[in-house]
């Protein structure tokens, strides 16, 4: 008996959209939210599948390291060039916050 396959069916199939979406490569399900007046789109990245990069979520200025599970989020307008990576509670807080972030004299504006 030869062992299992766990690959979808079909020839040639890796399991991705036929539009070859490149959005569809990072995983995690994607929604529509209304923030501050504008439809947002917004998808929630695995763990697994942050692998490799740090970002910086502007929620609270301070890093995502690599491999923490976040949320995407973008501006429907604007297209995915204004993408940007938060962690998950400040997402969630974001309408409890103020609209600057106080940064000391030193600290670098990413």
């Amino acid at each position: 008996m030869s062992p299992r396959r766990n690959r979808p069916k079909g020839a040639g199939d890796s399991g991705r959209s036929p539009d070859g979406d490149p959005s569809d490569r990072y995983g995690g399900w994607q929604s529509t939210e209304s923030w501050q007046g504008e439809a947002w789109s917004v998808r929630h990245v695995a763990g697994a599948s942050a692998q490799g990069k740090t970002y910086r979520c502007p929620g609270c200025d301070q890093q995502i390291p690599s491999g923490i599970p976040h949320v995407v989020a973008w501006p429907e307008h604007s297209g995915v060039d204004e993408r940007r990576h938060w962690h998950r509670a400040c997402w969630n807080a974001k309408d409890r916050r103020t609209t600057r972030v106080q940064r000391s004299r030193n600290a670098p504006r990413f």
